[in-house]
C-alpha cells in the first residue's frame, strides 16, 4: 500500500479510461483516474487508501469510490 509521501499520486490502473460500474452506487461510467489519498476524519491518524474515480455515463460529476468496487462495465 501507498506511504503518506505517494499522497495524491495517480495510480496505474487496467480499466483507466474505460467504461466501469461502481457496485456501491450501481453508476457505470469512465474510470477517469485512481489516486491515493488520506481517508482519515480530521485528527485521527492517517488511513491511506486508493479512491477511484468514475465519471457517470451522460456527464456529470465525478463520483469518487474505494478501487475495489470497481468493475468492467458489462
Amino acid at each position: 500500500m501507498a506511504t503518506p509521501q505517494d499522497a495524491h499520486t495517480e495510480v496505474p490502473h487496467p480499466l483507466l479510461m474505460q467504461p466501469v460500474r461502481d457496485n456501491a452506487s450501481g453508476t457505470e461510467g469512465t474510470l477517469m483516474a485512481v489516486l491515493v489519498e488520506n481517508t482519515a476524519a480530521a485528527g485521527r491518524p492517517e488511513r491511506w487508501a486508493e479512491i477511484a474515480y468514475v465519471r457517470p455515463a451522460g456527464g456529470g460529476r465525478e463520483l469518487s469510490t474505494a478501487v475495489s468496487n470497481i468493475e468492467a462495465a458489462r
